[in-house]
């Protein structure tokens, strides 16, 4: 069901919960002990409880709102970085000179990364996926607070061009559990992302190791990032970011897991498969943890529309695209148990490709990933 878009403030601060994070994590630095367990808490258990309680958001915004309408959904993503720089690096000064213990200080920026995965290369994503320079940029340096440049370049020119394909590292494969995908990802995505820019530039008619290279701009913010914990807090204040960081891409990439796990597009011949669809991503209309996600997990239409804007983002019924049983956050928790993931998932998966595939009788080649490429495509 459409419905008309409104453009108030009071209309778009739903998609503010995310500025619940700073006073929890403000409470987790001052205070010590367990009170960082609060920052999890909010951003994974009281979004589900929330999401069980007001239930699903079917409506569909009207998708022609002139951009013009979005600004204060934009505001949120806009001023989320030095909000998140703040957080980072105002803890690092802080513990470095507090009384903390030094499991209070993994506790605090364990806390901290939840906020940078689950809400920072959120917004990262939506903002690297603008025609705005200023918003790429913010983009850029939100990516770069937690390590994760790569992911611009992985993303729009490696995961977008081959989702739901053996091509894609961050389409998990089916009956794949998610610590052998996240070793996987950590390996092949930094390599990917340097050959796509490297074909890019080849293509123009310039060397891999041109100026153009983003290459050059994602170490220059990723090395400002880790000088700044150095003169903020040490060596320690190096080895805390870094903290935070991993915990942030152990979020980012249990979401990847979940986004296409098992969904493949059917295979052409000569190289080719079909166009991307909204079938292959799956799709939850779970409305509190879209509010935290900024509609992320109407993932099918984001691979469908990439262009479209997080508020406008559309939902699918069951016979477009296959749905989650819950939203993100309960999700991404079976995905670290995988005989749970499993049980939930597979035969979901199965009932997909009966769906949408019944022709194709043999999916082994699809599961193992050994179905023929284009030539350059690796």
């Amino acid at each position: 069901m459409q419905t008309a878009f409104r453009s108030r403030l009071i209309d778009a601060l739903p998609f503010w919960l995310s500025l619940g994070m700073v006073p929890l994590a403000v409470l987790a630095a001052r205070l010590g002990g367990w009170w960082f367990l609060l920052m999890p808490l909010y951003a994974w258990y009281l979004m589900t409880l929330l999401d069980a309680v007001l239930g699903l958001n079917e409506e569909n915004p009207d998708a022609d709102t002139p951009e013009a309408q979005l600004f204060w959904y934009r505001a949120i993503t806009i001023i989320w970085f030095p909000i998140q720089a703040a957080m980072i690096f105002g803890a690092i000064w802080h513990a470095t000179r507090s009384d903390l213990s030094g499991w209070e200080k993994l506790g605090l920026f364990f806390g901290i990364g939840v906020a940078s995965g689950t809400i920072g290369i959120v917004y990262a994503h939506e903002l690297l996926h603008q025609k705005n320079r200023m918003e790429r940029w913010l983009g850029d340096l939100l990516l770069a607070s937690t390590l994760y440049s790569h992911f611009r370049t992985e993303h729009l020119l490696v995961h977008h061009s081959w989702v739901a394909t053996p091509r894609d590292a961050v389409s998990a494969r089916y009956n794949e559990s998610f610590f052998r995908f996240f070793l996987r990802v950590l390996i092949e995505c930094p390599k990917s992302a340097w050959q796509a820019e490297s074909r890019r530039l080849v293509r123009a008619g310039r060397s891999k190791f041109d100026r153009r290279n983003p290459f050059w701009r994602y170490a220059a913010l990723q090395l400002a990032m880790l000088a700044l914990a150095l003169i903020l807090g040490g060596w320690q204040g190096v080895l805390l970011f870094l903290w935070q960081a991993l915990v942030a891409i152990w979020q980012l990439e249990l979401t990847n897991y979940v986004e296409h796990y098992g969904l493949t597009r059917k295979y052409l011949g000569n190289g080719r498969y079909e166009h991307v669809l909204p079938r292959h991503s799956w799709n939850s209309t779970h409305r509190a943890t879209n509010w935290l996600l900024i509609n992320l997990q109407r993932h099918s239409d984001h691979h469908y529309k990439p262009d479209r804007r997080f508020p406008l983002l559309q939902t699918y019924g069951e016979d477009e695209a296959p749905q989650l049983p819950m939203g993100y956050p309960a999700m991404t928790f079976l995905a670290m148990v995988p005989p749970l993931w499993r049980r939930r998932m597979n035969p979901r998966v199965r009932a997909w490709r009966r769906q949408f595939y019944p022709e194709i009788t043999d999916w082994r080649p699809y599961s193992r990933g050994d179905l023929p490429m284009p030539r350059g495509a690796l």
